[in-house]
């Protein structure tokens, strides 16, 4: 019998327990994964909370985790394109990554060059990254201002943006500042005093567009600098509709290609991912822990074996 870390009910980090769970089965256009790895991510941490059950409710003995790496186990009917035995990452929208099996409806094939800790990291960011860049409409030739952009989402934006020809401006903190210069953004710091920061030190012209990857406050600032809330996207501020500006969430057309556009730039190198911890799957409690704790600085990764 396989094991997951289960939801018992809503609340703290303990509410999470490694336990026997029947195995799961595939439907039609599934296939069954044995996940050798799954991330951890902020909204995970909300689930589990309960801050979103009017929005997203779980059964019980829920297991949770939106994104996986792993071979392919099983195939339900109607399955073609993939063979048991194939390495995979994939977005989970029912969830269950934080298990030793999980279902997937959508996947895409993991390059061997490509860890599972990096296949593991990449579904959810990319997905948020890629389907926000869209919903914004950003340009060649724009300025595009991201808060947390030393995120896991916010890495992945920052250069998926300049690859497009925008310019980028990442508010985040002292330790990513070097690496957001060495991508080509300009780093500015988060803070009170982030609207004057973000003025001063980018020559650029005005703001075009913001994305918010962080939830940690500035759509104030963002909004100004964007000369109003249209082209202001949250992915994480639970304050937006006070600042009139869009929280944007997982739907199953916001980027469905996400994971295939991503794949092969971070399999060639040209895609950079944010430094990860890696955790055994069994200590799901203790990963959510830490990212809760605000101190963890890495993409936590939960591992199995």
């Amino acid at each position: 019998m396989p094991y997951a870390s289960v939801l018992t009910g809503y609340g703290k980090p303990e509410a999470l327990a490694w336990s026997p769970v029947a195995m799961p089965e595939p439907g039609p256009g599934q296939i069954r994964i044995r996940v050798h790895a799954a991330g951890v991510g902020p909204t995970d941490l909300k689930i589990r909370r309960g801050d979103l059950r009017q929005v997203f409710p779980l059964p019980p003995s829920a297991v949770l985790g939106f994104e996986a790496a792993g071979t392919v186990d099983a195939l339900g009917p109607a399955v073609t394109g993939v063979a048991t035995g194939d390495e995979v990452a994939a977005m989970l929208p029912a969830l269950g990554g934080y298990g030793e099996y999980a279902l997937a409806s959508s996947w895409t094939a993991k390059p061997a060059n490509v860890g599972w800790a990096d296949a593991a990291a990449l579904p959810a960011s990319a997905e948020a990254a890629v389907g926000v860049l869209r919903q914004l409409g950003l340009t060649a030739g724009e300025t595009l201002l991201i808060l947390g952009g030393g995120g896991s989402v916010g890495l992945i934006a920052t250069q998926l943006a300049l690859s497009q020809g925008a310019t980028v401006i990442g508010a985040t903190g002292p330790r990513d500042e070097e690496l957001l210069r060495e991508l080509g953004a300009i780093p500015v710091r988060y803070g009170p005093d982030l609207l004057a920061r973000v003025r001063d030190s980018a020559d650029v012209g005005k703001v075009d567009a913001v994305l918010d990857a962080g939830g940690r406050g500035g759509l104030g600032d963002a909004v100004a600098l964007a000369g109003g809330p249209a082209r202001v996207i949250t992915l994480a501020d639970e304050h937006a509709a006070d600042f009139g500006v869009v929280l944007s969430a997982p739907t199953p057309d916001r980027a469905p290609d996400a994971l295939d556009l991503t794949m092969p730039l971070l399999a060639s190198g040209e895609l950079r991912l944010r430094t990860q911890r890696l955790l055994p799957m069994s200590d799901a409690a203790h990963a959510h822990s830490l990212l809760e704790s605000g101190q963890v600085h890495e993409k936590l990764v939960l591992t199995a074996g």
